[in-house]
């Protein structure tokens, strides 16, 4: 008498989530900076299915319009939290940081790490001291060089939504370290490069914060949110949905964090996790 073999059970399905927050260099976006054809068709089908996506970025507000051609019409949220986008590039919310907050700052800073400079994220432009590197996304962008206390100085439907500093010579762990410690409570403060660059946002302001106030207006809990991240930027969304993603090239604080793990971003491994979500039942938890 033969037997038939007893199938593998099937692995269970991936819960749907209402919505996808997806952060873009290094999770969604290949090393080059470019969008797959697999992704693209995922971030379709997973709209078409019903889940709403959000592109979550530490990039400034000027790269809006062009992220909006590039990867579909999406909510954006910008500058680390301190800025909300309507698919059609319109702005919903900003959270700039209070001008003496980052004159305070940018003084305790140059006190404690001799050898700092600065650059400004407004809403539509970038400024930067002489000394900071040309590191810039869409540097022809640049209309403000000067000193730091200059660029955070009020001026009409000037904004300051990012503070960055970088040192020169210190391994970006210590410069981090002293950063936050100068900040204390005035300031967010995170890294999401790899170099010795550090980024401020105003108290309170982070990715998390702006993903939770929005998605809470929609009538959608933290625990329907799916979230995907590689950067220590990422950690206070990963820590706050229901299903918090690291990539495989995540930063080791990420892959520490973050409960479930998909592929490289070069491997396209937000495409393959929204590939399953679509393949689940909806909204099952």
């Amino acid at each position: 008498m033969t037997t038939t073999p007893t199938p593998t059970p099937a692995s269970p399905p991936h819960p749907r989530p209402k919505l996808v927050a997806t952060d873009l260099d290094g999770t969604l976006l290949h090393s080059d900076g470019s969008l797959s054809q697999r992704t693209r068709a995922a971030l379709t089908a997973a709209s078409k299915a019903g889940i709403r996506i959000a592109l979550v970025t530490g990039r400034p507000p000027r790269c809006v319009p062009a992220l909006l051609e590039t990867i579909g019409r999406h909510y954006v949220i910008a500058a680390n939290g301190a800025a909300l986008y309507a698919p059609d590039a319109t702005t919903i919310r900003i959270s700039p940081i209070r001008s003496d907050t980052a004159t305070e700052l940018v003084t305790r800073l140059r006190d404690a790490v001799p050898g700092v400079s600065f650059a400004v994220e407004y809403e539509t432009a970038y400024g930067h001291e002489p000394d900071y590197p040309n590191w810039s996304f869409g540097e022809e962008a640049v209309e403000l060089i000067g000193p730091a206390e200059d660029l955070i100085t009020p001026a009409p439907g000037r904004h300051v939504l990012k503070l960055l500093a970088h040192h020169p010579t210190l391994p970006l762990d210590v410069f981090y370290e002293q950063a936050r410690r100068s900040a204390g409570s005035s300031a967010e403060t995170t890294h999401s490069t790899g170099l010795s660059l550090v980024e401020f946002s105003a108290p309170g302001v982070t990715k998390a914060a702006t993903l939770l106030a929005w998605s809470s207006r929609l009538g959608i809990t933290a625990d329907e949110i799916a979230a995907f991240g590689d950067m220590p930027n990422d950690l206070p969304m990963l820590k706050t949905v229901g299903a918090p993603y690291a990539m495989t090239n995540a930063h080791p604080d990420v892959l520490r964090t973050a409960r479930c793990r998909t592929a490289s971003n070069d491997e396209d491994g937000v495409a393959q996790a929204l590939e399953r979500f679509i393949a689940a039942p909806a909204h099952a938890h």
